[in-house]
């Protein structure tokens, strides 16, 4: 019988692991095989929030002129086409969902209330965060780790198109160094490239360790999960 060595965790998809090799829009063939390694963990009693990001939809000023804080909206927006894509493809398969964002909009998804998002998860219900934190200059790293914390996660599963933490960008560099283990004073000194500073901050300061892995192969969320020494864990030890 396999045994879970988290009972809740927060799941990180980035934009652009839903969108594939396009690097654009929602790749729903890849959508539903994440759907499908979300259900494998709701079927082992996980608790499961989760943050998408939307960078296969906007990111930031592309170069423009564009006000940061109107950018940082429309990006927040996208989030929450991203949410929704995801909720369709776990519904479609029997896993109930809840959409909670931080920007008010009733007729889509709930508000973010903290209390709310606690039972949903005690009930097996999978809970997407959407609309980063409702506030210009923070990432969707920073609300994953925010909501981690609030909904008292075990650990950040941050899935990511590369498997693991580097010491330089390995898809550049053929020497670049993977990393199995890190603490986050080591992330933040040397400028790693695993979450933001603000996000590491967070992590760091309520003790929530952050698996880092490839989204190459969706089933790697289950291993993560169930403790294999997969990608980078970055802890205080």
């Amino acid at each position: 019988m396999e045994v879970a060595k988290y009972k809740r965790i927060m799941l990180k998809l980035s934009g652009e692991a839903l969108a594939g090799e396009k690097g654009y829009g929602i790749n729903f063939d890849i959508a539903k095989k994440i759907a499908y390694s979300i259900k494998e963990l709701v079927d082992l009693g996980i608790e499961i929030g989760a943050v998408v990001g939307g960078g296969n939809i906007w990111r930031g000023r592309n170069g423009s002129d564009m006000d940061r804080t109107t950018a940082d909206y429309m990006g927040m927006l996208a989030t929450c086409i991203n949410a929704l894509a995801l909720q369709d493809c776990l519904e479609n398969i029997g896993v109930k969902t809840r959409v909670q964002t931080a920007i008010e909009m009733r007729e889509v998804a709930e508000p973010f209330i903290r209390r709310r998002a606690m039972r949903h998860l005690e009930k097996g219900r999978v809970v997407i965060f959407a609309a980063g934190t409702g506030n210009p200059y923070f990432s969707t790293d920073t609300t994953a780790a925010l909501r981690a914390a609030e909904i008292e996660a075990e650990a950040i599963l941050l899935a990511k198109k590369v498997d693991g933490v580097y010491d330089k960008d390995p898809n550049k560099y053929d020497d670049a160094k993977k990393f199995d283990k890190l603490n986050y004073i080591d992330v933040l000194e040397k400028g790693l490239q695993v979450m933001d500073s603000t996000a590491t901050s967070l992590c760091m300061d309520n003790d929530i360790p952050i698996i880092v892995f490839g989204l190459e192969r969706p089933e790697n969320i289950k291993r993560a999960v169930l403790g294999e020494k997969i990608g980078t864990i970055v802890s205080k030890k």
